[in-house]
């Protein structure tokens, strides 16, 4: 059941998301060789606890899956799609990173990601693969295609429709299986928003609702598979991937406006 929200919600959502955007920021500065992914989580909590809020993310377990997740930070890297669990793991000189974050403030969920890279360092100079600096890019404004095509009398069949086009456009591969959600009340809430679709199909945007939108791009295909954790996805073939996402508002317009930036 999709679930609006008020205009006294929109609110309290505006000032969460300007708070996820910021430690997203602040995080992917800190990417490169030689962090480990506990240390992101850790400074993640730091940050949250500094603006009063709280993860979503932590100790949240999804329907179906029997244990809980025990951190506030996603942070997955190269194979990994979505969900990949903080280990102590360390980064290395080419690792692509992809940095997801949950929030709850005041009551109320957003969810954000961002895509990075280490850089390498060639011949003296901190360098980023032309073909990762694409893949990185091109899922990005995919984000930002899917969020242009929320208009008045918009369905999430169009949101998916126009990031698949980026996808085959520029020949990624495109993750499907894994997509968008309803988000506000709860971590995850009607609607699905799919990473592709056919337009005006679906769940009609209506002004009032909140969703998150998040293209997933590969350098193969588009299949993955869950790893033994219950949460990490990784690509069947071992391609890099890439995952960026933002929650939107549909606003009185029926406009998507991005509250986490």
């Amino acid at each position: 059941m999709i679930k609006l929200k008020t205009a006294e919600e929109i609110k309290i959502l505006r000032v969460g998301g300007k708070h996820l955007a910021a430690i997203l920021a602040e995080l992917k500065k800190m990417v490169k060789a030689g962090i480990t992914t506990n240390e992101l989580n850790d400074e993640a909590m730091k940050m949250l606890a500094s603006y009063g809020d709280t993860a979503s993310f932590l100790n949240y377990q999804p329907r179906g899956v029997m244990v809980p997740y025990r951190h506030a930070l996603c942070v997955s890297v190269n194979e990994e799609v979505v969900h990949g669990i903080p280990s102590g793991r360390k980064l290395k000189e080419g690792d692509v990173v992809t940095l997801d974050l949950g929030l709850n403030h005041q009551g109320l969920f957003l969810d954000s990601a961002v895509t990075t890279t280490c850089p390498e360092l060639v011949e003296g100079r901190l360098v980023i693969k032309p073909e990762l600096e694409k893949l990185i890019t091109i899922t990005r404004d995919a984000l930002h295609a899917g969020v242009a095509a929320i208009k008045k009398g918009a369905y999430t069949g169009d949101i998916g429709h126009a990031i698949e086009g980026y996808a085959f456009k520029n020949g990624y591969g495109l993750v499907e299986g894994l997509g968008g959600h309803g988000v506000g009340h709860k971590v995850h809430e009607d609607p699905e928003v799919p990473n592709s679709g056919v337009p005006r199909t679906g769940d009609k945007l209506l002004p009032g609702m909140v969703i998150a939108i998040e293209p997933m791009f590969t350098l193969g295909t588009g299949q993955v598979k869950c790893l033994a954790d219950h949460y990490t996805y990784i690509t069947t073939d071992g391609s890099l991937s890439a995952h960026w996402e933002h929650t939107i508002y549909i606003n009185d317009k029926g406009e998507g406006e991005i509250l986490t930036k």
